[in-house]
């Protein structure tokens, strides 16, 4: 049996870029999320996630869609501080909002919401759907088309209530968590 997807954790960033204020899920509640986990001298971040975002926030633009950058620094921290990040972003071009994520408290190399979802490293995929639970998480390159089918599929749920109405729907059928029983016609075999 499946298990049932979880809510995703929170974020603990310290500073946002291109956005007037900071971001969180409760504040995106309702939208789907993609989160594009990076550090800026990643070459699969660079070559691949990066773009790969970009071209999301592009095409789905006007959907319940939101893209957002999570800057991840678990190596190099000295060269990968926040005046280098904008000069970073502004080459790139890179226009979604990107949030910092905060370094370990103890010290140690990974950051808070890196640790929180337990990301192997970057690049990391991560997709939220509209109710806030964590649906899919991918370290490394991520399928162009496979990303895309996944986001839509969260999209029509989210448009459609899909998953209340499928609920609904199998409990009328007399269905439940461990299968479905036949109706009973009260006719004799």
């Amino acid at each position: 049996m499946a298990t049932s997807p979880t809510l995703a954790p929170s974020w603990t960033t310290t500073e946002w870029l291109n956005t007037p204020e900071p971001l969180s899920l409760e504040r995106l509640r309702g939208r789907v999320v993609l989160v594009h986990a990076f550090q800026m001298l990643c070459p699969g971040c660079v070559s691949r996630g990066i773009p790969q975002a970009q071209r999301v926030a592009e095409l789905f633009a006007g959907a319940r869609l939101s893209v957002i950058g999570l800057h991840t620094v678990f190596e190099h921290h000295r060269a990968m501080q926040i005046d280098s990040l904008r000069a970073f972003l502004y080459e790139y071009r890179v226009r979604f909002p990107v949030g910092v994520d905060a370094p370990d408290p103890s010290g140690g190399p990974i950051p808070q919401t890196m640790r929180a979802y337990a990301m192997q490293g970057t690049p990391t995929t991560i997709l939220i759907d509209a109710k806030g639970r964590l649906r899919r998480q991918v370290f490394g390159a991520h399928d162009d088309l496979v990303l895309g089918a996944e986001l839509q599929t969260l999209l029509l749920e989210a448009e459609s209530g899909s998953e209340e109405r499928a609920e609904t729907t199998a409990q009328a059928d007399g269905c439940d968590e461990g299968g479905c029983a036949p109706a009973t016609t009260g006719r004799a075999s």
